[in-house]
């Protein structure tokens, strides 16, 4: 974790753009590493479960959706943190930081557990809720129940980055993700193909791999709160004040999943292709988002910290220089997963079918991904700013606009990959721009630069 003398440099930089872009990558760049490696577990599991046929990926890209959605929705245990942490180091209260970070640890084990076992029970309920049937319902459920043990885990890891990113430290994170992903791999063809336990392999090979990160952050944390005096036990108050500042999140992030639940279901209903050809996409876009929320998870930071110092003039300098950041990247991400998806879309799946029809859904979400790089910055700057309530309000408002586009898409798209590429126009097109227009005009007024702790 970083040193008092490096939160001391941090504040003495000022407002200059180039030490602004100095903190920026200090703190995107190992973001980036450990973003990253969190879709490369969906990425491998969609490599070696996608050459046992086209039933275990497509039954795969269902179950992961349950999974991710039931993580997804609890983000806020880490943006919430992280927020809350780097305004009290901002204000100078290291201890008062430290014991932010150890409740919301407490308070993820504690969800984790619940809804590992909420999961294991409703897993054939939830699957049959997205529309599957026989093999590649079979193929989802058993990924989905081997995976549920891995929940506290999981709930854990986002908790304790929350609080390191709060203590602007992401490296110790990229550590303990690079580490994770390399013996995630190793798990899943182990246990896929060497024990023969097929899909369900994959998903222990996960849960496995995500508890032993868990415990690794966990004492990362632990060590820190005990140098700075913070208290190891559980607080009634701070794990209720935690939950409290999360709610507005949680509703938030509720609207993004609905979004991508929508849009999965609209895959289903295209046809097994087609959702098979939607999870290699959906795979190849988790990777570009993370790596473009390691700008966001900057600012986040950056702007936590500032507000926390009463520091304006930085906040307004953070934003700027983010947001070109933001821009710059998405429009470099897109020339990358649009211009060589023919190439690496083989990676995931031998079907000739399955791959034209992710190749031209790629080139479509590609073109977006500038757009994208300005709604991940700006999502990250309100979530530093603690400006929960507005983000929650945004987030159903941009989900109603997108419904009747996915719904037209289902009833009238054509079969195969035009239909796949409508739908990725919806939901990369439509749904992005009406986030960016939200969250654009927020950042325009003064009402979310609240100072102070």
């Amino acid at each position: 974790m970083w040193t008092r003398e490096r939160f001391a440099e941090i504040s003495s930089v000022g407002h200059r753009p180039s030490g602004i872009d100095r903190q920026i990558l200090a703190l995107a760049v190992p973001a980036l590493g450990a973003l990253v490696a969190e879709p490369l577990f969906v990425l491998v599991d969609s490599a070696v479960v996608g050459h046992l046929g086209t039933a275990p990926l497509a039954g795969l890209a269902l179950a992961s959706t349950v999974l991710v959605t039931v993580i997804g929705l609890c983000v806020f245990l880490a943006y919430a943190t992280t927020a809350a942490v780097a305004r009290r180091i901002g204000a100078g209260d290291r201890a008062g930081a430290l014991q932010v970070g150890v409740d919301g640890m407490w308070l993820a084990l504690g969800l984790g557990l619940v809804l590992a076992a909420a999961t294991w029970l409703s897993a054939p309920w939830l699957i049959e809720a997205l529309g599957a049937a026989d093999e590649v319902a079979r193929q989802a459920v058993l990924y989905l129940r081997w995976s549920a043990p891995g929940l506290p885990g999981m709930l854990l890891v986002l908790a304790s980055t929350g609080a390191l990113r709060g203590l602007l430290d992401t490296r110790t994170p990229l550590v303990v993700a690079a580490v994770g992903a390399v013996v995630n791999a190793a798990l899943n063809v182990a246990l896929v193909y060497g024990v023969g336990m097929g899909i369900a392999g994959s998903g222990l090979g996960t849960a496995l791999t995500q508890l032993g990160m868990a415990v690794a952050l966990t004492v990362v944390v632990v060590r820190g709160a005990r140098f700075a005096g913070a208290q190891l036990r559980p607080a009634a108050g701070g794990i209720w004040a935690n939950a409290r500042a999360g709610t507005p999140l949680f509703v938030r992030t509720l609207s993004l999943r609905l979004a991508i639940l929508l849009t999965v279901w609209v895959a289903t209903g295209l046809g097994a292709v087609e959702l098979a050809g939607h999870q290699v996409v959906n795979a190849v876009w988790g990777l570009a988002a993370f790596a473009l929320d390691a700008l966001a998870i900057a600012a986040q930071a950056l702007v936590g910290h500032a507000l926390g110092a009463a520091d304006v003039p930085r906040v307004r300098a953070v934003l700027r220089r983010t947001l070109q950041w933001g821009i710059g990247a998405g429009a470099v991400l897109g020339l990358l997963l649009g211009g060589l998806a023919w190439f690496y879309v083989p990676l995931f799946t031998s079907d000739d079918d399955v791959r034209r029809a992710a190749v031209v859904a790629l080139v479509v979400a590609a073109v977006t991904m500038p757009m994208a790089g300005w709604v991940f910055v700006l999502d990250g700057v309100l979530i530093g700013a603690g400006d929960g309530r507005f983000l929650a309000w945004a987030g159903m408002a941009t989900l109603a606009v997108y419904v009747p586009f996915a719904l037209a898409v289902r009833q009238a798209a054509p079969p195969g990959a035009a239909g796949l590429a409508w739908l990725w126009a919806a939901f990369a097109g439509v749904f992005m721009l009406a986030r960016a227009v939200t969250t654009g005009w927020r950042a325009r007024g003064t009402a979310w630069m609240v100072t102070g702790t």
